[in-house]
């Protein structure tokens, strides 16, 4: 369900094209960097937004450094 806080492992072994066991292998690495940052994770599955950042890069760069690029615009 795309509402879910977390990515399970049947998303990520799909995705990927992986199997399973792969696939929590990901999931294991995702979490780590996330404790490292001091996050609570569960064990199997990992943070829908963090997967997306990490996975598909929808965190800009300048989402990432907390600025913003400014928009030219006509005079």
């Amino acid at each position: 369900m795309e509402n879910e806080m977390f990515v399970g492992v049947e998303t990520v072994a799909k995705d990927f094209g992986v199997s399973k066991g792969f696939a929590y292998k990901l999931i294991k690495q995702m979490n780590d960097e996330l404790k490292a940052k001091g996050y609570l994770t569960v064990a199997g599955r990992v943070s829908r937004q963090y997967y997306r950042e990490r996975i598909y890069g929808f965190a800009s760069e300048e989402h990432r450094n907390g600025s913003q690029q400014e928009i030219p615009t006509s005079r």
